[in-house]
């Protein structure tokens, strides 16, 4: 199915719970960098936290829109610590090439009273690893359109941030980002190493 055609079949609504595993696909490369970008704001959250609760970290899309991280953390003086996040996405937007190069541009939302989920569990901080789930749904629009419930497990290596005094942040290159996201195209199987 070409681009237009799918424009086309979405305006009109002609297409609704049309399988195409190509756009599946694409409904999950638009939140890819998303998932990264959320892993950094909390664990920047995390870092800088001075109480339970995590103040709102922001980052821009790389097109376009807004996402926030806010949460809590367990205190205390463990090296072992739970992070409940949630992950509001206002017109959040990446710009992702198709396979013939071109950019899709899907914009993302969450509902105000349902951002998406992060759950995460620091283990030997600060040089030790992390593992966790985002999941929820968020509404897709422009190039694709319609809800994209992702259901994700994550796992990484974590070290110690250099630029924040006892702060922590990914080891570039291990995390590894598996499950699926579901939207009116199908099915996607995510199975990627960041």
């Amino acid at each position: 199915m070409t681009r237009t055609l799918l424009t086309l079949c979405l305006a009109a609504s002609a297409c609704h719970g049309l399988q195409n595993d190509a756009d599946a696909r694409y409904a999950y490369l638009g939140l890819d960098d998303g998932v990264q970008r959320a892993l950094g704001l909390g664990l920047q959250g995390f870092s800088l936290a001075s109480s339970a609760n995590i103040d709102a970290q922001q980052a821009d899309g790389d097109a376009g829109g807004t996402m926030v991280v806010t949460g809590q953390v367990d205190q205390g003086a463990s090296d072992n610590k739970e992070l409940r996040l949630d992950v509001a996405l206002v017109d959040y937007q990446d710009a992702v090439p198709d396979d013939n190069d071109d950019a899709i541009l899907t914009v993302y939302n969450t509902d105000t009273t349902a951002p998406l989920a992060l759950d995460l569990s620091l283990r030997n901080i600060p040089d030790g690893t992390l593992t966790g789930t985002l999941t929820g749904l968020a509404i897709a629009s422009d190039d694709l359109a319609g809800d994209v419930v992702f259901d994700l497990a994550i796992a990484g290596a974590i070290e110690a941030d250099p630029d924040v005094t006892d702060g922590v942040r990914m080891v570039a290159g291990s995390t590894h980002v598996t499950g699926t996201a579901t939207s009116d195209y199908g099915t996607y199987d995510v199975d990627v190493t960041r």
